[in-house]
């Protein structure tokens, strides 16, 4: 099986995951936080690297595309 991204539920994800955000921003998952801007139904998703800090919003019913290692 080769490398490729692969669409999966926003509530499967877990810390170390590799995802594109549907901005076309790409992230490692440092960690998931519930209830981004007091929204039920809302997370972020963190990227917490000494390279970088991003925090990406997502729908908790969404799917989002995960890297996949073949």
């Amino acid at each position: 099986m080769a490398s490729s991204w692969k669409m999966v539920p926003v509530a499967d994800l877990k810390p170390g995951d590799r995802v594109r955000h549907r901005s076309g921003t790409e992230l490692t998952v440092s960690r998931i936080e519930s209830g981004f801007l007091g929204r039920d139904g809302m997370s972020a998703l963190i990227e917490d690297t000494p390279q970088r800090w991003l925090k990406a919003p997502v729908p908790d019913d969404s799917e989002i595309e995960l890297w996949v290692e073949g």
